[in-house]
Formats: structure tokens, sequence, C-alpha cells
């Protein structure tokens, strides 16, 4: 009986032989989840047909918000390596200037300004390196202002030369012709010495002295500045006023003292800008309160302790 269930094979185990279930006929009855039978099947169950990719159809590696992420990221890894790279560079520069002050003294930073022929008999009275002395987030600033400085100084000799035109034309402006030499001579220097060379050494060394200074003698330029470009009659000064004046005399002489008049403006006009520039960047180091309101002392007991006074004996604390 059991041979003849099994197919005759005589090599069958015994537990085999007497197990209905093992059946080929049962097994392959048994429900599975490839068909859908009562024991298996859910009605609630919402089931998406499967979708065959096309061969033309890309594959989706990753959402849109994971591909924003990872492009966030390297472009934040980029300003880093940047910012890492900007402050290398300031080291290098900072490291070069110390061993410029610490090898040769006056021998290796001779002074360079005014740029001065060798066989001169004057010499080169300051030191001057934008690229290597001030901090590179100012150097524009610096840079700017130096040509701030050398634009004032032409406009001054190009004021001279209108000056010298206009006393050619009407006899009665040789107090502006003298006033105009008077100031080409005094403007050039005390303006490089007064404004622009302590706001150089304030962006140099972090000096909150030099600031003021500057601050100080150039708004006081600046009004000069505005001066220069009215052009008050026989105060030396080719600006809008004087220039109207010749007009009804000479037309090329007005012309040339109108040029000089575009000039001092735009010159007023840009120091005006510089000014509350530098004082912004000023204010953004946190040093301008410091100078108007000096930063009190810290009472004893309120995160510091008390400094000793040298020569006053304290008495004893009992215990």
């Amino acid at each position: 009986m059991a041979q003849s269930r099994d197919g005759g094979n005589p090599f069958a185990e015994p537990g085999e032989l007497d197990n209905p279930f093992q059946d080929p006929a049962v097994i392959q009855h048994r429900p599975s989840s490839q068909y859908a039978t009562l024991d298996v099947y859910n009605p609630f169950e919402t089931r998406e047909p499967s979708r065959k990719l096309s061969p033309t159809e890309p594959k989706n590696y990753g959402s849109y918000s994971t591909q924003a992420s990872a492009a966030a990221a390297t472009a934040e890894l980029l300003k880093k390596q940047e910012e890492l790279n900007r402050k290398a560079e300031e080291l290098d520069r900072r490291e070069r200037e110390l061993q410029h002050a610490a090898l040769g003294g006056t021998a290796t930073r001779r002074n360079n300004w005014p740029p001065l022929p060798s066989f001169s008999p004057v010499q080169p009275c300051f030191f001057q390196d934008i690229s290597m002395e001030i901090p590179q987030e100012f150097q524009k600033t610096v840079s700017t202002m130096y040509y701030l400085w050398m634009c004032s100084t032409l406009a001054l000799l190009l004021n001279f030369l209108a000056c010298l035109a206009s006393f050619c034309v009407a006899n009665n402006n040789g107090s502006s012709f003298g006033l105009s030499i008077l100031w080409v001579l005094l403007f050039t220097p005390c303006s490089f010495v007064c404004w622009y060379r302590p706001m150089y050494k304030a962006f140099r060394s972090d000096s909150s002295f030099n600031f003021f200074v500057f601050f100080f003698i150039f708004f006081v330029q600046d009004v000069l500045y505005v001066l220069q470009a009215i052009g008050i009659p026989n105060w030396g000064f080719s600006g809008w006023i004087s220039a109207l004046m010749v007009l009804q005399l000479n037309t090329a002489v007005a012309v040339l003292m109108l040029l000089v008049a575009l000039l001092f403006t735009g010159i007023a006009v840009l120091g005006i800008v510089m000014l509350k520039r530098i004082h912004s960047l000023y204010r953004r180091t946190g040093r301008c309160d410091e100078l108007v309101f000096p930063r009190p002392h810290r009472r004893p007991g309120h995160g510091a302790r008390p400094v000793p006074v040298v020569g006053r004996e304290h008495p004893a604390v009992p215990p």
C-alpha cells in the first residue's frame, strides 16, 4: 500500500510514506501570495500594479531635495575653502612683514614714498606698501583714498592753470591766482600727512587714535572740497560761480574753469562717500563706542577678581 502510494520507492522513510500532506497534489494547491485564494485575499488592501521601466526612461537615483542639499553642501565647502585660502594669504603676508621687520630694519625697509630718483638730494620720507601692510579686506578702501588724494592734487594743479588763464583775461583776478599757488603748495603735502597717513596707519595697525584724527581732519577736507566746487570769487578756486562769471569774458577760459569745477564736484562727492564708508567700517569693528564712551571697569565680584593696589595695606579679614 505504501509502495503503491510512493510510486514503489523502497528507500523512502516511513514517516514520509504515512504523511498525507507530502502528497504532490496537496502541495501544489497550497495557498501562496501569487494566487488570490480565500485564505490570503484581503479586500481592503490596495495594490499598485507593477510598472516596468521603458528602455528610454532614466533611472531615479535620488530625489530633487537630496540633490539640492548635496549642491548646497558643495557650495558651502567651496565657500569655506575660499575663506581658508584668504586667511592663508593673510598669514603669509603677516609672516613676510614680520620677516622684513626682524631681518633688516632700515636696511630692507627703506622709505619708498614719494618715489624720487636715486640721484635726488631729497630722499623719500615714508614707507608705503598697501599689498603688504594693509589687510586684504581693506586694501581696496586704502587704494581708493590714495587715488582720491592724487585726484585732489591734480585738481589743484588744474585750478592753478585755470586761475592763471582767468588772470590773463581779467586783471582783477590777481588775488585768485596768488591764492591758487598757495593752495597747491599748502594742501598737497598737508592733505597727505594730515589725513591720508593717519588713515593708512589706522588700517595698518587698527589704531583708534589714528581713526579719530582721520575723521576730524578729513571732515574739514570735505568741507574745503565743497567750497572748491562752489568757487567763491577771489578765493583762489575755479568753481561754478567763478566759471560762470568768466563766461561773459572768454569762452575758452570759462570752459577750462568749468572742467575744474566739475572735477572739484566729483572729488567732493567721492570724499563724502568714502568718509561714510570708512566710518561704517570702523563701527563694524566695535571700536567707535570705546572711543566715545570708554569701557567701564568691572567691579569685584562680577566675574573678575579684584586687583590689589600697590602700596595700600589691606586690613586682615577676620575668620
